[in-house]
């Protein structure tokens, strides 16, 4: 019988496969849990997202989306042209329609109500973990830590090059996921969690300020959540389309709690 609910017990590799609106659930749902857990009066958590603007040549920048300016125009939208009614008509050719990759970075932050930085949260994406994307995460965590500020990375991807204390996935080796909290107050060490496919994805300590209590933070239930209202049940998954590709003993272990799960052979619609 086709089950709903997440068929692993921590993170579901398949989630990879759709990541952008994975990681956008995950961000509302961090945000919610924060917020429901009773932060210490004074803070508040906030998600927040910047656009990243190609300025040729691989350069970017981020931009927050807050106000957007646009040229007016009296019928609301930009005159287009028009040939003169004596031309002849153009055969006008069809576009080949190509995904849009969006350049959306989202996070989360905990503040005090007068708007002081206090903790970020930051759930990895691809762009964070390779080419340029990496050096310009990597500034803006280092721009975090010189301001102080509490950072929590959490890398649910187990492609690309780790950001996070710890080491790289070798051939063979079973799958690591990883949080890392930097606490302003002990920046000289980090608190780092790792698990692999088989393991839960273990509860852990968001810090604060210096005079508050950490709040605990169990993304377990919001991984389920994703998938289960994503509706990723109805996708038809399979191990060999993975990238990074499983070893055969994780291939094995997720091709077992796939068939547990009735998932395998499963066709959405359409």
């Amino acid at each position: 019988m086709l089950s709903t609910r997440n068929p692993f017990p921590g993170m579901n590799p398949f989630l990879e496969q759709g990541w952008s609106d994975t990681h956008t659930l995950l961000v509302g749902y961090i945000r919610d849990a924060l917020a429901q857990s009773g932060l210490p009066g004074g803070l508040r958590a906030r998600a927040e997202e910047a656009l990243s603007i190609d300025e040729g040549e691989g350069a970017k920048q981020a931009a927050r989306g807050d106000v957007a300016v646009v040229d007016s125009w009296r019928e609301g939208i930009a005159p287009v042209w028009t040939p003169e009614k004596e031309s002849a008509p153009v055969a006008v050719a069809d576009p080949v329609l190509v995904p849009r990759e969006r350049p959306i970075e989202r996070w989360v932050e905990i503040t005090t109500v007068h708007g002081r930085l206090v903790t970020v949260i930051e759930v990895l994406s691809p762009s964070n973990k390779s080419g340029p994307g990496r050096d310009r995460y990597l500034k803006k965590r280092d721009f975090y830590g010189e301001g102080e500020v509490n950072v929590v990375e959490i890398d649910l991807l187990r492609g690309g090059e780790p950001t996070v204390a710890g080491r790289a996935r070798t051939p063979g080796e079973e799958s690591l996921y990883t949080i890392c909290v930097l606490r302003a107050a002990r920046a000289a060490r980090l608190e780092v969690y790792h698990w692999g496919l088989r393991d839960r994805i273990p509860a852990f300590r968001v810090p604060l300020r210096a005079e508050d209590e950490d709040v605990a933070l169990d993304l377990q239930p919001l991984v389920d959540r994703a998938y289960e209202l994503g509706y990723y049940w109805q996708d038809n998954p399979q191990t060999a389309r993975l990238h990074p590709r499983l070893s055969e003993e994780e291939a094995a272990f997720a091709e077992e709690r796939l068939r547990a799960a009735g998932l395998l052979g499963v066709k959405g619609e359409g």
